[in-house]
């Protein structure tokens, strides 16, 4: 075991010089922006730094750019730290990936648009002088024989560091409840890698689980970790067997160390981003505790047109597997939202979360700029915290204008309307993009919010706790625990009653 470890350690040392750009292996620090956990068990994981927004000036930034996204990796993750008796570290906490965690009860879509979009504001819980904006999204839900043919690649990791119960055992678990969702239409295929790639289940009708699963049953978990060419194998195989109009879809189960082979995060993010032009895309799932490497699987996930989850129980697996199983079906892709604040109803805004996803405001109408996706009955939730007109609030100044001088106020500005929302998104199947736009009318501010608002500012507020911001106001444990309790609504499969337990828990922690 203490040889293990120690050959881990020296993959990790080689892939952060290789992060940095550095020929060779060497005993230097983590790479710049990568934060290590805190603890000696927890040394080896590894999270991208998290700069939060700061406040904008509506008039000098009136519109605020970003990519949908709808990964859950962070909240499962952090739930981990908190069962077992530790504070998740500060940079582990992605406040979208919270958000995005739960289901809300918001509207499908009507007519041809595979997306709803709608908004809601009210006040800011932590800081009652301020507004809190929710934008909602929320992808059309395909019946079940509306589902496309599936097309799936199980690329596995079954490299020594994945031995332990909540890794590849866990793993196993986790793909033969997918295993059981699928029909005659539907292929797999399982390539697995440890010190080198290897085809383990050629392509194989759905109705044959049994043989599917007597594949993955007979998976174990020796050697290094050629991460690169067991993905180089695994997007071949989705191509040999690609179903024109399917999913098709390569689904990654790892605890993140890649230390052989196609290593450096440049190299990777190349690879995917080309089979990803061709309609395959890549799933990430991470495992384990000591070892995970969230910063790099969020990021292949990003560029590989999927989604990151983290898999800590096999009740995460069922949720993401056979409650959320139709959102590998994409019906809405490289989805953007852009927001034009009225600088005379806005003084200031801030995006709360989604700082990995920010984007130029130019980019947004620019389609060859890639975006997140939406799979079958997903939805997405952004929150701004507002501050309105007449409310002072610290900012940095660009400074004054020499060749730009503001002018009469557009008619639009003196509408009274607080701010216009607008997404672009393309059809699964099209190079062309679509443009809706939504409108806060002066009239938009509710005194009574939804039990869905209340939770989510309650989310948003606890994700803040957990990362000590600066922007947590008048937060505290005892307060989000009064909002999300008071906000459960129908609390399907016992979620949101759930975060109120880790609430009390992290309070613990911090006391």
């Amino acid at each position: 075991m203490s040889i293990l470890r120690s050959r881990c350690a020296l993959g990790l040392l080689c892939f952060s010089a290789a992060l940095s750009g550095i020929a060779g292996c060497s005993s230097s620090s983590t790479a710049p922006g990568v934060a290590r956990a805190p603890g000696k068990e927890l040394s080896a994981e590894e999270y991208n730094r998290i700069v939060e927004n700061p406040f904008l000036s509506a008039k000098d930034h009136p519109q605020s750019t970003f990519s949908t996204s709808v990964d859950t990796a962070s909240y499962s993750n952090l739930r981990r730290f908190l069962n077992e008796g530790q504070l998740p570290p500060a940079d582990a906490v992605r406040i979208a990936d919270m958000l995005n965690y739960f289901a809300y009860d918001y509207p499908e879509p009507r007519g041809d648009d595979p997306v709803a979009i709608g908004l809601e504001m009210g006040a800011c819980p932590w800081q009652p002088k301020h507004h809190l904006l929710k934008i909602a999204l929320k992808a059309k839900t395909l019946a079940p024989g509306q589902m496309p043919p599936r097309n799936l690649v199980f690329l596995i990791d079954t490299s020594g560091s994945m031995a332990s119960d909540e890794r590849l055992p866990l793993v196993k678990q986790s793909l033969e409840l997918l295993v059981q969702q699928l029909g005659e239409r539907d292929r797999v295929s399982i390539v697995t890698y440890a010190g080198d790639a290897s085809l383990r289940l050629p392509p194989t009708p759905g109705n044959q689980p049994m043989k599917i699963m007597s594949a993955i049953r007979g998976l174990d978990a020796n050697g290094s970790t050629n991460g690169g060419g067991g993905i180089v194998m695994a997007y071949e195989q989705a191509q040999a067997s690609f179903i024109p109009g399917g999913v098709n879809r390569v689904i990654l189960a790892t605890d993140g160390d890649f230390n052989v082979g196609v290593s450096s995060e440049g190299e990777l993010v190349r690879l995917i981003e080309k089979k990803r032009a061709t309609g395959v895309y890549l799933t990430v799932l991470g495992y384990g505790m000591g070892n995970l490497k969230d910063n790099k699987l969020e990021q292949l996930a990003h560029h590989g047109n999927g989604h990151y989850a983290y898999i800590d129980t096999i009740q995460e697996a069922r949720k993401v597997f056979v409650d959320q199983g139709g959102a590998l079906a994409v019906v809405a892709k490289d989805v953007k939202l852009q927001v034009e604040f009225n600088h005379t109803q806005v003084n200031a805004y801030r995006l709360i979360g989604y700082a990995n996803r920010i984007m130029r405001n130019e980019d947004f109408r620019d389609d060859a700029k890639d975006a997140g996706d939406m799979g079958s009955g997903r939805t997405c939730t952004a929150l701004y915290e507002i501050v309105p007109i007449g409310v002072n609030i610290p900012l940095q100044k660009s400074g004054d204008l020499k060749y730009q001088k503001a002018g009469a106020d557009a008619p639009a500005a003196k509408s009274g309307e607080w701010l216009t929302v607008r997404m672009r998104y393309k059809q699964p199947d099209s190079d062309q993009a679509k443009e809706l736009a939504v409108e806060m009318p002066e009239n938009g501010l509710r005194g009574q919010t939804t039990a869905d608002f209340r939770f989510a500012s309650a989310v948003a507020a606890f994700g803040m706790l957990l990362r000590d911001s600066e922007f947590k106001g008048e937060a505290t444990f005892e307060k989000v625990r009064e909002w999300a309790n008071g906000s459960l609504a129908e609390d399907r499969n016992g979620l949101r009653s759930e975060l109120v337990r880790l609430v009390d828990r992290a309070r613990g922690l911090k006391k």
